[in-house]
Formats: C-alpha cells, sequence, structure tokens
C-alpha cells in the first residue's frame, strides 16, 4: 500500500473508499482488502459503496468533505461525472504505464508480454475516457529480461507512490501543466481471459517466453499433450528450427517448435498433476519426438 501510505503521510486524508469486502477461502468468509485493513491501521476512516454513480448517499458523503482532490489507484470501477467535477484540483490517476500506451486494466501484464523493456507510471487528470485524460507526471522504470508481472508490479508501487506526492504538491503549487496524450501513439492493455494464456506456436519463441512472463500468475501459459492441458511454467528460447507445435527430446531436454526458433521448455505441468523439471516429465511421461501440442 504504498500509495495510500505516501498519501497519509504528506496529506489529510479524509476518507478511503474501496470496494465492498468479498467472501474468499474455502469458507467463503468476508475478508478485508488490503487496503481496508491499512486505512484501518492509520487510523483513517473507510467507506466501502457497493456502486457510485447514482449513490446518493455517497455523494452527499463526498461532498461534505469537500476535497481538494480525489485520489484513484486501482479502484476498478468508471468514475461518474459528478465526481470528477467534485474537488478542485481534479480527479488524478496513477496508472502503472507510460501512458498513452497501454491504456486498460492490464498495463504492467501486456507491457512485458509484448516485449517492452521500459514501462513506468503516470499520474493523469481522470475524464470520461478509458485512461485518456491529460497527463501531468511520468517515471521511467527498466523491464529486466527475467521479469514477470508479479516482479515489476512492486518496482512499480514505490516510485507511484512518491510521483503522487509529487503531483499534488506541483498542483497546489500551479507548477505541472497538463500534457493532451496523443491518441495516434496509444495501446490497450485489456483485462485478461483465460485464453490469453493458451501457447500459439505460431508466434516466436521469444513472443512466448514475453507472454509467460506477462501473465502471471493468471492465465499463464498453457497448451495440451495427449488430449490434457499443460501448463508452461518456465521456458527459454533455443538457437534451432523445428516445425511449430512439434517436440523434440534430446536427452533431458525438451523443445517445442515455433516460428523462428525453438522453445525449451523447462518446467510443466500437467492437468491434475504437480509441477516438475523438464527432465522428470520426460522420464514420467515419455514423450516422443515428432508429437505434438496443443491437439
Amino acid at each position: 500500500m504504498p500509495a495510500l501510505e505516501k498519501l497519509a503521510a504528506n496529506f489529510p486524508v479524509k476518507l478511503v473508499v474501496t470496494q465492498p469486502d468479498r467472501p474468499r477461502g474455502r469458507g467463503m468468509e468476508l475478508a478485508l482488502s488490503a487496503v481496508k485493513q491499512r486505512a484501518h491501521e492509520l487510523g483513517l476512516p473507510v467507506t466501502q459503496p457497493e456502486k457510485i454513480k447514482n449513490n446518493q448517499e455517497f455523494r452527499s458523503q463526498l461532498a461534505a468533505i469537500s476535497p481538494d482532490a480525489i485520489i484513484v489507484v486501482g479502484y476498478g470501477r468508471i468514475i461518474p461525472q459528478w465526481m470528477l467535477k467534485l474537488p478542485r484540483l481534479g480527479n488524478i490517476n496513477l496508472h502503472a504505464s507510460l501512458l498513452p500506451k497501454y491504456r486498460g486494466a492490464a498495463p504492467i501484464q501486456w507491457a512485458i508480454a509484448s516485449g517492452e523493456t521500459l514501462t513506468g507510471v503516470t499520474t493523469m487528470k481522470i475524464d470520461a475516457g478509458l485512461d485518456t485524460g491529460d497527463i501531468l507526471l511520468q517515471h521511467e522504470v527498466a523491464i529486466a529480461p527475467d521479469d514477470t508481472a508479479e516482479t515489476l508490479a512492486p518496482r512499480l508501487a514505490a516510485p507511484g507512490a512518491d510521483l503522487l506526492v509529487e503531483t499534488l504538491r506541483g498542483l497546489e503549487a500551479g507548477t505541472i501543466q497538463p500534457s493532451p496524450q496523443d491518441n495516434a501513439k496509444a495501446t490497450l492493455a485489456p483485462i485478461l481471459k483465460k485464453e490469453d494464456g493458451r501457447i500459439d506456436f505460431r508466434r516466436t519463441a521469444q513472443e512466448i517466453c514475453n507472454r509467460l512472463r506477462g501473465f502471471q500468475p493468471w492465465p499463464g501459459a498453457f497448451t495440451t499433450f495427449r488430449g490434457k492441458s499443460l501448463q508452461v511454467w518456465s521456458a527459454a528460447v533455443a538457437e534451432r528450427a523445428i516445425m511449430p507445435s512439434e517436440l523434440v527430446v534430446e536427452d533431458d531436454q525438451l523443445l517445442a517448435g515455433c516460428r523462428g526458433n525453438a522453445l525449451v521448455l523447462l518446467e510443466v505441468q500437467l492437468e491434475g498433476k504437480k509441477r516438475m523439471a523438464a527432465r522428470d516429465f520426460i522420464h514420467g511421461y515419455r514423450p516422443r519426438s515428432g508429437e505434438k501440442l496443443g491437439e
């Protein structure tokens, strides 16, 4: 919760708005969100409206506070027009990409999946569109070759929190000039679907590896082997050519054909079984060279 913590340390936070508690776990008991838990620890008031667009009680609650700014971080709801007009400094969003690239719900995942080596965080003024508002400030962060969505997200959180504080101070002082986004350079990062994780062996091995890294922890990267789902947890690029989707077994190495170079499958998990190294998979299931994946 770096953003909430930084804001609370630098400004009077009058209200924290988060989504309602949801049932989780095997017992499906209501569980507090991490945001709510941290807000309570910081002694901040919390509200959890089920809806906000036509919620008169919530609208009155915000109006009574008369906030200078409303900060939106990963809230997952469309901000209604009445809320956009309420604070004098506007509704400020912290977005995990260098806008206008990767507008949408999964910017971290799609940046890695698309093979980017640079991303960052952006503060922007929310408007009626999807991540289309004027840019306020940006901070760049390198994507390491072994980064996954799970490792990159925490590395964006801290500079993002600092950028929020810098943005609010700059807006208050009048030293930030909002900059319109270049819509011609915009790319989309839609919410992930299960099917996004299905391996298409017509892609290059590098493209498949990028998607595997980006789509962690879900939907990951998967195909089928002998009619059963096969999750690929780790893979690398091999400097050789094999027909797309064809398996080649060489000693303890398991390779799959793609466009261009082949894919080395390093760690896999067959449906209903545990994760295992390729060597153990070869010894246990005896895959044969020439068998096909995804059929």
